[in-house]
């Protein structure tokens, strides 16, 4: 009688060393869970749910009485005349706002970038706007720039007496592009400080010794070095501004109902619009429909400004690659 012994071989060893790879597939699968039921949760399905809501009639209140429509909401989109003007008024905005912001943060970090005696304490007082809540910061603003009892008329009175400029009605896209401004100045400043902070000094104490002056030393150092965050801060805010809901809502609400009364052409944004449709007229289909084309038309955009990206940021791995 023989007695075989079974010697580990290669099979062995590899079945083992599958089954603990599998066991570090569940563990990792276990560890970035709560993250996939958010996904899923928050993400995926309310993004499936509202296109097949933007395809239906639904009004938000009657499921017995819902019909598939197919596309007609997106074909009525192009044909509302009310839409038209909100996509103007949003083109308008985006124009006059994002350009402004862009040169007023960077502006506002290099001040703050300067090696200064108390420094810190000006730059938390510049960021602190951006932690004022919005209904806060509305009301502030409507004290400031009131018609008849504002602050800023009342001070422009003392030089020239009888002012009273309509600040939020004949010039109310200059103060909705000044309360958002005042409020996204912190946050901005934040970002290009830390873009300024991390330019390497031994290439401006460079073009000092070369014979820049400060002007040349912006042009040719800090400008270039600066445009990836330039980039970011132009893609977010390309975003925010096509986005735009709570300033322009809270100027044109009324006290009284809460809805919208008759909002000003010039910030009758888009989100304004799609806000009416579905709160106000309850139409929920037709304003679903407006958020996806909405989005559509942030992603091509946003698809363009990068797409224009390599002909004006500056990168280490394209220069690279370019002497290569």
């Amino acid at each position: 009688m023989s007695i075989k012994l079974r010697v580990p071989g290669r099979a062995t060893t590899k079945r083992r060393g599958l089954d603990r790879q599998q066991r570090r597939t569940v563990t990792f699968f276990l560890f970035i869970s709560p993250w996939l039921i958010m996904l899923v949760a928050v993400g995926i399905i309310p993004l499936v749910l509202g296109f097949l809501t933007s395809l239906t009639n639904y009004d938000g209140l009657n499921l017995a009485n819902i019909k598939f429509v197919g596309l007609r909401n997106y074909a009525r989109a192009f044909a509302d005349s009310d839409a038209a003007i909100a996509v103007r008024s949003t083109v308008y905005w985006t124009l006059l706002s994002l350009p402004v912001g862009l040169v007023c943060t960077f502006a506002l970090a290099a001040l703050a970038n300067q090696p200064l005696k108390g420094v810190g304490l000006f730059r938390t007082l510049y960021y602190l706007p951006s932690v004022v809540p919005v209904v806060a910061a509305v009301t502030i603003w409507r004290i400031v720039l009131d018609k008849n009892a504002g602050l800023l008329n009342s001070a422009l009175d003392v030089v020239r007496p009888g002012t009273a400029i309509g600040w939020l009605t004949d010039y109310i896209l200059f103060g909705l592009a000044t309360i958002a401004l005042w409020t996204g100045l912190g946050s901005g400043m934040v970002v290009f400080l830390a873009g300024l902070q991390n330019i390497p000094d031994e290439l401006v104490e460079a073009a000092r010794v070369d014979g820049a002056n400060a002007v040349r030393v912006f042009w040719h150092v800090t400008l270039p070095l600066m445009t990836p965050v330039v980039f970011f801060q132009l893609v977010m805010g390309l975003i925010g501004a096509f986005q735009q809901l709570n300033y322009p809502l809270l100027l044109s609400t009324h006290p009284a109902s809460g809805l919208p009364a008759n909002t000003p052409r010039p910030i009758y944004l888009f989100m304004i619009h799609t806000y009416r449709q579905i709160f106000v007229y309850q139409r929920f289909g037709y304003g679903t429909a407006l958020l996806w084309l909405l989005f559509v038309a942030v992603v091509l955009l946003t698809a363009a400004v990068f797409k224009s990206a390599g002909y004006w940021v500056y990168s280490d791995v394209s220069e690279e690659g370019k002497q290569a």
